[in-house]
């Protein structure tokens, strides 16, 4: 079994790819950075760091942004989920954007209907950053733009190849000889793409930082999972845990589990080790691991816990 601190990702350590998708040269989106923390994600930068490499059945990953600076309309075939780690953010989805929007504050965590494109961006005051979990080892088989976004990358030197990875002719490069450009999608393939207003989408697809905290006062709540706040199979299910949720006992999980702290200090305790894990810091607890988490010091304590389970990978279930 590897060493625990091979599979702790810390927040002060995290790696970023400035180049990581389609709109990297686009004004207003050109000062974004992706973060691949594990598995494969979707970048479609040869540059992008993966920190850890396993495939447990979902992916993890997070994107950064100074304010006003937005990540463009796209969408994904499996489950994309994030919670705000720092800073306050405006999630918008639909065609162009204008369907329906919603601002997440710190904690908060938005389950996004798959079907949707969908786009965010920091309106705080700070550089800000969102975590993400993307169902699936390849994260859905990579992204799918909104026509507007491939043809306003083009403009500023972005081309990217019908086999997902992204040329710069800004540094001379062109797609090889057999690779056309990606084509943009039919109005057939648009017209399928879901509309949902705001009202469709808060109710199934949002819970918020405080009202888990009250919930959590016993027991960790399920917040995405088949009988979880948000109900969904997505192939993985999130829980939230503050200071009361769980007993300091050694224990294991049967699934590839990952602990992500949202407040506060943790303390992560093994068989024959411990360690302590900060808010923004990714662990991966492998499957069979004997472990207990605590606080490890007085105040507001929170963190997200993500685990692998036995449905396949693919469509959001509730409906929008």
């Amino acid at each position: 079994m590897t060493n625990i601190q091979d599979r702790i990702v810390r927040y002060g350590e995290l790696k970023p790819c400035k180049t990581a998708f389609i709109d990297a040269h686009t004004p207003g989106s050109d000062q974004k950075e992706n973060f691949t923390i594990i598995g494969g994600g979707v970048s479609e930068s040869p540059d992008q760091h993966v920190h850890i490499a396993d495939q447990i059945g979902f992916n993890i990953g997070a994107a950064g942004q100074p304010p006003r600076v937005r990540n463009s309309l796209h969408d994904h075939n499996t489950a994309e989920v994030f919670f705000v780690l720092r800073g306050k953010w405006r999630f918008f989805w639909g065609r162009w954007g204008n369907a329906g929007e919603v601002t997440l504050e710190e904690g908060d965590i938005f389950n996004i209907p798959t079907g949707v494109f969908r786009g965010f961006e920091n309106i705080g005051t700070d550089y800000g950053m969102i975590m993400a979990i993307l169902g699936g080892n390849d994260a859905g088989g990579g992204v799918h733009w909104a026509p507007q976004v491939i043809e306003d990358a083009a403009d500023h030197g972005l081309i990217l190849g019908e086999n997902g990875v992204l040329y710069d002719s800004k540094k001379g490069d062109t797609p090889p000889h057999n690779v056309n450009p990606m084509p943009l999608m039919s109005d057939e393939e648009l017209a399928k793409r879901a509309e949902p207003t705001t009202m469709d989408v808060l109710p199934n697809h949002v819970a918020r930082y405080w009202d888990m905290m009250a919930l959590s006062d016993a027991q960790p709540i399920k917040v995405i999972g088949a009988d979880g706040l948000l109900e969904d199979k997505p192939g993985f299910e999130v829980e939230f845990l503050s200071r009361n949720s769980i007993a300091d006992e050694l224990h294991s999980h049967d699934k590839s589990t990952v602990v992500m702290p949202m407040r506060g200090h943790w303390k992560l305790r093994l068989q024959d080790s411990e360690t302590i894990l900060n808010p923004g810091d990714t662990c991966l607890i492998n499957p069979g691991e004997v472990h207990a988490i605590s606080p490890s010091m007085t105040g507001e304590a929170s963190l997200y816990r993500v685990r692998t389970t036995n449905d396949p990978a693919g469509l959001t279930k509730t409906g929008t």
